[in-house]
C-alpha cells in the first residue's frame, strides 16, 4: 500500500527586508562573483519563490517520488571515484571534468547557502525549514553545476548571466528575476544590443526545458545527450546558432 506524502505547512511568511536587499544588490553588482550577497539577497526578498518552487515541485509526479525518496544528490556528486568510472560520454564524467576544469567542490554552492542560511536563522530569526523544504533547498542549489554541464554554459560572467535567464525560465520568481534583470543590464554594458538577442535564446531554451525533477543520482551513467533529451535541453547548436558566447565583461564575446 502507498502511502500518502505529508508536507508540512509553510512557516509563517517572513517580512521582505528591502534595506538589506539592496545592501546586498548593490554588493553583488560590484562583485558579480560574491554568491554569498546572491544567496543573502534571495532571503531578503525571496522566500515567497522558494516556497512556490517547492510546491510547483511537490505537485508534479516526479517531484513527489523524490520527496518520497529524499535520494541524497550531494553524495552521487562527491563520489569522485564512482563518476571516475562512468562511460566516457556520460553526465557524470562530463560533470567531473567540469569541476577539475573550474576547481569547484561539488558542495561548494551548499556550503555558501548553509552559512547564510543559519546567519538569517541567527541573526533574523528565520525558521528552520522542516525535513522536505530543507532536501529541496539543498538540491536547488547543487543543480546548478549540473545545469552549466548539460547546457553547456561558461562560468565565465557571460556564462553565469545566461545560466540566470535559463533558470529563470524554468524557475520563475521575483528575485531570481531581479537578479536576473541586474546581470542582463552589466553584460549589455559590455556587449552592446547583440546580447539581448542571445538572452531571448536562452530565455527559450529555459522555457522549453525541463529540469528541476529529474532523478539526477540515476542519470549520471548515462550519455550526456540523452540526459539532455530526457530533460528537453535544446542541442546548443540550434539555440544558438552563432555559438555559445564565453567572455569575463569587458572582453568582446568569443562565439
Amino acid at each position: 500500500m502507498t502511502m500518502t506524502l505529508h508536507i508540512p505547512d509553510a512557516s509563517p511568511r517572513q517580512p521582505l527586508r528591502l534595506r538589506r536587499a539592496w545592501r546586498s544588490l548593490r554588493a553583488l553588482l560590484t562583485d558579480s562573483d560574491d554568491t554569498a550577497k546572491a544567496i543573502d539577497f534571495t532571503y531578503a526578498i525571496g522566500q515567497r519563490d522558494f516556497e512556490q518552487s517547492f510546491q510547483r515541485f511537490a505537485a508534479t509526479a516526479d517531484g513527489r517520488r523524490l520527496l518520497e525518496s529524499r535520494p541524497s544528490l550531494a553524495d552521487a556528486l562527491s563520489d569522485r571515484a564512482a563518476l571516475g568510472r562512468m562511460p566516457d560520454e556520460s553526465l557524470g564524467r562530463a560533470y567531473l571534468a567540469y569541476l577539475d576544469r573550474n576547481g569547484f567542490s561539488p558542495t561548494g554552492l551548499l556550503a555558501i547557502e548553509r552559512s547564510v542560511r543559519e546567519r538569517w536563522e541567527r541573526e533574523e530569526g528565520l525558521p528552520a525549514p522542516d525535513p522536505l523544504r530543507a532536501w529541496f533547498r539543498d538540491r536547488f542549489m547543487l543543480v546548478h553545476d549540473l545545469f552549466h554541464v548539460v547546457t553547456d554554459y561558461g562560468t565565465d560572467d557571460v556564462g553565469e548571466a545566461t545560466m540566470l535567464v535559463f533558470t529563470l525560465a524554468q524557475t520563475g520568481g521575483r528575485a531570481n528575476a531581479l537578479l536576473t534583470a541586474g546581470a542582463i543590464v552589466q553584460v549589455w554594458r559590455s556587449l552592446g544590443v547583440r546580447w539581448l538577442g542571445y538572452v531571448v535564446q536562452a530565455w527559450r531554451r529555459g522555457r522549453r526545458a525541463a529540469l528541476m525533477a529529474l532523478p539526477w543520482e540515476e542519470l549520471l551513467p548515462l550519455p550526456l545527450d540523452t540526459v539532455r533529451r530526457m530533460g528537453r535541453v535544446e542541442p546548443s547548436a540550434r539555440a544558438h546558432p552563432g555559438g555559445i558566447w564565453r567572455a569575463k565583461l569587458g572582453i568582446p564575446a568569443e562565439a
